[in-house]
């Protein structure tokens, strides 16, 4: 009876041992993977370094479930660049071309139009933009898409 309780015993001390080091395991893996995000946000300048497309807006040159790599740098955002941008009141990030960019005289701030390649009208026309907002500004803006179309 002795030797099957001691053995009973083992098992259970193996068994923990195994969570625990499954446990640290897990620790390891999700710090890794937050150290990786967060060491992207800084060599990219973008809060999200990676975004999925989710819509058919920008087909053919993005297709629904593409992965893009974005970058933020302090060069003025041109025409013809794809950006992803985030309105305020929704909480998916938006991937779309400039068609459009003014800097007002006053401020020397920009105003930015964008458009889904697959879409007939801009974003402002196509109600993507808040209610009365008509241009966007470089504080709408995630990142720039690293290659592509």
């Amino acid at each position: 009876m002795g030797w099957i309780a001691a053995n009973l015993e083992s098992i259970r001390a193996l068994q923990i041992r195994q969570l625990l080091t499954q446990a640290v395991t897990l620790g390891i893996i999700l710090s890794s993977a937050l150290m990786i995000w967060k060491g992207l946000m800084c060599i990219t300048g973008s809060e999200s370094p990676v975004v999925v497309v989710l819509s058919e807006s920008m087909e053919p040159g993005f297709q629904r479930g593409d992965i893009l790599f974005l970058h933020m740098s302090n060069d003025p955002i041109r025409a013809g660049e794809i950006v992803v941008y985030n309105i305020k009141g929704r909480s998916i990030p938006i991937v779309h071309r400039v068609v459009e960019v003014h800097q007002r005289q006053a401020t020397g701030e920009l105003d930015i139009l964008t458009k889904g390649d697959n879409n007939r009208e801009d974003d402002r026309t196509g109600l993507l933009y808040s209610p009365g907002q008509l241009w966007l500004q470089q504080h709408h803006i995630m990142g720039r898409a690293v290659g592509g179309p």
